[in-house]
């Protein structure tokens, strides 16, 4: 006779007592791994114990993370408890769970929810701060200093002033944020690459280049830039051919492109 045909014929997980989880927890763990009650067992004793992960993600809810999503991280952490208790240490499962699941979702907090990346050491350092904040608020009965929090941690002030830096990347805004009553997003009030700088300092820098030019060189350009007359038209005011303004508006060009190159590298 299997050690399921010992045990309660059937359990109301929905009003399972916590002495009805906890026996499910010792029938299955006093089977050996590999048993092939136990994978059953195992599966009632989630189902009885989730109203715990429920409860203890409930107390991280309207911290910024969807309650769905804390509540799975919950369960993550609940199945790891069932998985690696062992009562022979004697300590009872709730007393065991508890902090495997406010660990997990303390880890989910630090890991998943930064806005942007920071490297783990900042991470740890700002959840320490963030605990001697609250402990030193308590027994000094005013806001700490940042002296005050060094000292607490036993750690220099830099580290607590790149510790609350590093907070920053914790929550960001989107920008799509609406920021005005008539619907202007945050996005709409950031500035662009704007060109005219360019262009002021390329108008800046042509003036001396222009003057590198020889006479013709200069009337040419004019004339086909400024004039907007055609190669046909600047020649018959030059008084040379088509051909021959090509290769004049061709050179001048180039010594415009070579002047302008330096003047802006």
């Amino acid at each position: 006779m299997t050690v399921l045909a010992d045990a309660p014929a059937r359990i109301d997980t929905s009003t399972t007592s916590t002495d009805g989880a906890s026996e499910l927890i010792a029938l299955m763990a006093a089977l050996p791994v590999g048993h092939p009650d136990r994978a059953a067992l195992r599966d009632r004793a989630i189902e009885a114990w989730l109203p715990l992960a429920r409860h203890l993600s409930n107390r991280y809810a309207n911290r910024g993370e969807p309650r769905d999503d804390l509540y799975q991280v919950a369960v993550v952490g609940l199945i790891k408890a069932i998985d690696r208790f062992e009562p022979e240490r004697g300590i009872d499962f709730a007393g065991f769970a508890v902090p495997t699941v406010v660990g997990e979702l303390k880890r989910h907090f630090r890991d998943k929810t930064w806005s942007v990346r920071v490297p783990r050491r900042l991470q740890e350092l700002r959840l320490a701060i963030t605990g001697a904040n609250n402990t030193l608020s308590h027994t000094l009965g005013r806001s700490p200093t940042v002296a005050d929090i060094a000292g607490h941690l036993g750690i220099s002030e830099d580290e607590v002033i790149e510790g609350l830096e590093g907070a920053r990347a914790y929550n960001s805004t989107s920008l799509s944020t609406p920021i005005a009553d008539n619907g202007t997003e945050l996005g709409e009030t950031l500035g662009g690459e704007d060109d005219g700088f360019a262009v002021a300092e390329m108008r800046i820098a042509l003036g001396p280049a222009l003057a590198s030019l020889d006479e013709r060189e200069q009337k040419i350009v004019s004339l086909r830039f400024y004039g907007n007359l055609t190669q046909t038209q600047i020649a018959e005011q030059v008084g040379i051919s088509q051909m021959h303004v090509s290769r004049l508006l061709t050179k001048a060009l180039a010594k415009l492109r070579l002047q302008l190159d330096g003047a802006t590298a």
